[in-house]
């Protein structure tokens, strides 16, 4: 993605600074263009001057006397041609009158010059019938205008090939910088994403917008790293500090005799009350843990699904539940089995509780790519629309559920456990009921 980037600005650079380019030479061709045949049009008013002087001394007798002296020692830039009332040549560097070309008008005025094509060559020229009836012509070769502007034009081909390739390097040094600088910022939010929140930029920052950006991202996280701290700390004392108590509570209630029912509903209360205690435990040590990869060994992940799923298919099945289990053999990852037991552990039976009979729960392990995709799947009542948003917070539960017992946690947990191995959770639209995926990384040397 940062390749691209850094191309699509380097491509847009180099275009920017040829079109500036293309622009200014384009103008100055049109100049050099307009000044060569202003030119071009100066010396045939200065031929077409000196003509008219020496018409009026001696008419047509001077005027081809002097056309017969510019013939003998025409250059070929030029075109002379005067002929008599039947079109017979009198004087000139032509044996016949071009064809396409009318004489226009009378005198030797420059106004009404025309350009035409002969011998494979432009000319500008000026064609008229002088008193009497006797054409005239007199042009100009537009070969050396055409000659220096084909030059030019090569010239500016050259330009514009040299400032592309100048703009596309100048182009790609700035942006890989530019990018170099914002790829650093995008590592660093990489990293965090995956948990390392003590994560920073090594080096001195630059005192300019980038050095002030990673400066206010560093703020930023050291904001969010403290407030994570002070959120698991307080969440650690709270069940640290209310479970013992309730453990001690509950030896108590052991003593007591005669009101044996109303000592086993404390009981009750008390431990779902230690398992919330202990689930929120759970929680903060794998957020804790999240990113560090300490503790993680290879695991067989088909194995395990195996175990949790035989535990709970007899559950699944006195309920009147459809168990269905497709596990593909020996997939490994790396990771801690007691946990991806867990996490096994509370989609299966949140799957089991939530059913109802007829119902089908399903258990899928299976390969896609360079990831182990394990998916929980159930024709339940699924999760209400206005919860989806937050099904991984913790304490979040759909009120028709209220009356079943949890405490809404285990998908926090699953969310946590997860993320301590680097997987990914996805929640894939279903026609009915509820459907959670987890794609664990997959060992390199796993099949």
């Amino acid at each position: 993605m940062a390749a691209r980037a850094t191309l699509r600005l380097a491509a847009l650079m180099a275009l920017a600074v040829t079109l500036l380019s293309l622009g200014a030479m384009v103008l100055q061709y049109r100049l050099v263009e307009n000044r060569m045949m202003e030119a071009q049009r100066d010396l045939l008013t200065a031929d077409l001057g000196g003509f008219a002087a020496l018409y009026d001394q001696r008419r047509i007798i001077a005027l081809r006397q002097a056309i017969d002296y510019r013939a003998a020692a025409a250059t070929g830039e030029e075109m002379l041609l005067l002929q008599d009332r039947k079109g017979r040549v009198l004087a000139g560097t032509l044996t016949e009158w071009p064809k396409g070309l009318a004489p226009d008008g009378e005198g030797f005025e420059v106004d009404g010059a025309v350009e035409f094509d002969e011998g494979g060559t432009r000319w500008l020229a000026v064609a008229r019938e002088l008193p009497g009836g006797f054409p005239l012509l007199v042009a100009r070769s537009l070969q050396p205008v055409d000659d220096t502007l084909l030059a030019l034009r090569r010239g500016i081909l050259g330009l514009l090939a040299a400032s592309l390739a100048a703009g596309g390097l100048f182009g790609w040094l700035s942006a890989r910088s530019v990018m170099g600088r914002i790829g650093r910022v995008n590592d660093l939010a990489d990293r965090v994403a995956e948990g390392e929140l003590d994560a920073r930029l090594p080096g001195i920052r630059s005192a300019d917008e980038f050095g002030l950006l990673e400066t206010h991202v560093h703020s930023m996280l050291d904001r969010i790293q403290n407030l994570n701290r002070a959120t698991h700390r307080l969440s650690d004392t709270i069940a640290h500090e209310l479970r013992t108590p309730l453990n001690r509570m509950l030896q108590k209630l052991s003593k007591i005799e005669g009101q044996e029912a109303l000592t086993s509903d404390l009981k009750a209360e008390m431990r779902q009350a230690i398992r919330m205690f202990d689930s929120l435990l759970d929680i903060s040590r794998a957020e804790a843990d999240q990113g560090t990869g300490g503790g993680l060994v290879p695991v067989d992940l088909s194995a395990v699904a195996l175990e949790v799923w035989e535990l709970y298919e007899p559950l699944a099945e006195d309920k009147g539940l459809v168990a269905k289990a497709r596990v593909a053999p020996g997939l490994k990852i790396l990771g801690d089995r007691n946990l991806i037991a867990q996490v096994l552990s509370n989609l299966i039976d949140n799957a089991i509780k939530y059913c109802s009979a007829g119902d089908t729960v399903t258990l899928d392990l299976s390969v896609q790519g360079d990831r182990a995709v394990m998916r929980v799947a159930d024709t339940g009542p699924g999760l209400p629309e206005d919860i989806k948003g937050e099904a991984f917070e913790r304490f979040v539960r759909a009120e028709r559920d209220r009356a079943i017992k949890g405490h809404g946690l285990g998908l926090a947990l699953v969310r946590a456990i997860a993320a301590r191995h680097g997987a990914r959770l996805v929640m894939p639209e279903t026609e009915s009921g509820f459907a959670l995926e987890i794609h664990w990384p997959r060992l390199q040397h796993s099949e």
